[in-house]
């Protein structure tokens, strides 16, 4: 019994605790530390200064300065409306040109096609511009000239030239409602001229115009009397063939002929008043 009291009375004595000290705060350290960052800061702006000021320097020597502007032969455009659109002018910073800022101003034009800009140093800016070329006006209640793909490019304007085969038929609606098949239209209507321009006996200028139906296909109108040859859709080069051979013989008689229906496999019907 003796034995198990002592063992008792062990346990509950106190133990001893050790008390933790405390680390002295590295004030040299902490400020080593703080000193580089700010030294690293400090070294920084100063690199941002120096290259600010060199790029002062350097945009205001002679050699980055724009001298040369190349522009590649236009033949609807003149030199002063494309440096007038692009905005670019002798003793223009080089190295703050924009050059494709430069080819969307330019791109507005609707004589431009396509448009590269380049810049070579020293003092050089080149601009490369391809001319889009009309070679039909389609009346959609206003004139517009036509690619050779296919594609309206400008309305046109006192002093543009109507020269062309016109295309007619479609209409504005037709062009908003179904692009596609506006364009499936028009490019149709410049084979169908392709092939006028080499005919022999029926040729474009025997052609006032050429009119696109959706229902029923091409219809062209001739110059002498506007008399309509009804051409339908598809085999364009076979059917002027078939007039060809005949038409020697009608052309006297175009003032009282009603029209002419070649959308026939095997007949030419010439209907006169």
């Amino acid at each position: 019994m003796r034995d198990l009291h002592t063992k008792r009375l062990a346990s509950k004595a106190p133990q001893n605790r050790l008390k933790k000290q405390r680390k002295p705060i590295n004030f040299r350290g902490f400020f080593r530390k703080l000193f580089r960052v700010a030294g690293v800061c400090i070294a920084v702006t100063l690199a941002g200064v120096v290259c600010y000021e060199v790029y002062g320097v350097l945009t205001n020597t002679t050699f980055l300065r724009l001298e040369r502007i190349d522009i590649s032969p236009l033949s609807r455009l003149s030199r002063d409306e494309v440096l007038r659109q692009a905005g670019v002018k002798p003793g223009d910073d080089m190295l703050g040109l924009r050059l494709r800022a430069i080819g969307d101003d330019l791109a507005k034009n609707p004589w431009v096609g396509k448009v590269q800009v380049r810049r070579y140093f020293p003092d050089t800016l080149a601009i490369e511009i391809t001319e889009r070329q009309p070679v039909a006006v389609v009346n959609m209640g206003y004139l517009y000239y036509l690619d050779a793909n296919g594609e309206l490019f400008k309305t046109l304007t006192e002093g543009d030239s109507l020269d062309y085969p016109v295309i007619t038929g479609v209409s504005d609606d037709d062009l908003s409602r179904d692009p596609a098949g506006a364009k499936t239209a028009f490019v149709e209507g410049l084979g169908l001229i392709d092939l006028l321009k080499k005919g022999t006996v029926v040729g474009l200028q025997d052609i006032s115009e050429i009119h696109y139906d959706k229902g029923f296909g091409f219809t062209l109108f001739t110059c002498r009397g506007g008399v309509p040859i009804r051409l339908g859709n598809g085999n364009f080069a076979e059917k002027l063939g078939r007039l060809a051979k005949i038409y020697a013989d009608i052309r006297g008689q175009m003032p009282v002929v009603q029209y002419i229906d070649l959308d026939y496999a095997d007949k030419i019907i010439v209907k006169k008043a």
